[in-house]
């Protein structure tokens, strides 16, 4: 097995803090997760505690396939025997790895707040030394989000490169837009100023959240659909529709936000 590849993460983890990333890889990842001829998926850097490999497994066995198997991955010795215990093999076993992935070979890996303690120039390099080591067809869903999971943002990967860039709020907690500039992607988190693609898409959010604001008496929900909806018309590329709106998503093609 390769040497671990990486630094060791904070580890701050919460219960259902990845909910969100885990309904969206449901909706966005199943078809590819399904059609794998091994549905081994890895949770990169899953923290001080087993509770989001645990959630990752139960989500994708429940609504993708049972027999997916979820290795839990992390640098720290001591995080990997403090998880064996709750193993529930074959379905999520747990073991010491890195960016090079044990030596495994699977066919989705989520890597949340690991990056962020990186420099922006490491991050090309992560992503590619965990994108030659995907099966193939396999997917690489990587970002940030806060500490109980309300407000998120990732990159999706193949081994071709970045796909796209997602945001992600729970509504009802949703001040503005503004708030996902300081939960974006390693890649993107230092890009929010003026010239910057990332910038613009966070403008032109906050621009038409305030132009919806005679919506918020119908609720958040119908704010922010009439936000996404204006930033569309406007001729953003927004890949997704109303019914992940609805929930609090907006997804575009990772040229249309990509650093200049």
């Amino acid at each position: 097995m390769e040497r671990p590849l990486g630094v060791v993460t904070r580890g701050t983890t919460n219960p259902n803090r990845l909910r969100r990333v885990d309904n969206w890889i449901v909706g966005a990842c199943g078809d590819a997760l399904r059609a794998a001829a091994d549905p081994l998926v890895v949770d990169l850097g899953y923290g001080a505690t087993p509770v989001t490999p645990w959630e990752l497994r139960a989500r994708l066995a429940a609504r993708v396939r049972a027999d997916v198997r979820v290795v839990g991955l992390e640098i720290d010795p001591v995080r990997v025997a403090a998880a064996e215990p709750t193993a529930d093999p074959p379905g999520l076993t747990f073991a010491r790895g890195g960016f090079e992935l044990a030596g495994l070979r699977p066919a989705l890996v989520r890597a949340f707040n690991v990056l962020r303690q990186y420099d922006e120039g490491e991050v090309a390099d992560a992503w590619r030394t965990v994108t030659d080591r995907l099966a193939p067809g396999g997917l690489l869903v990587e970002g940030t989000c806060d500490e109980l999971g309300r407000l998120g943002a990732w990159v999706l990967l193949d081994g071709a490169g970045p796909r796209t860039l997602t945001l992600a709020a729970k509504l009802t907690t949703l001040e503005s837009p503004a708030s996902f500039a300081e939960r974006l992607p390693k890649a993107l988190i230092h890009r929010n100023v003026p010239g910057e693609r990332v910038h613009d898409l966070l403008d032109a959010l906050e621009h038409a959240w305030r132009s919806a604001a005679g919506y918020a008496p119908f609720g958040p929900r119908q704010r922010w659909l009439r936000t996404v909806a204006t930033v569309k018309e406007s001729g953003w590329p927004v890949q997704d529709g109303p019914s992940a709106w609805r929930h609090g998503y907006v997804t575009l093609p990772w040229p249309a936000t990509a650093p200049t």
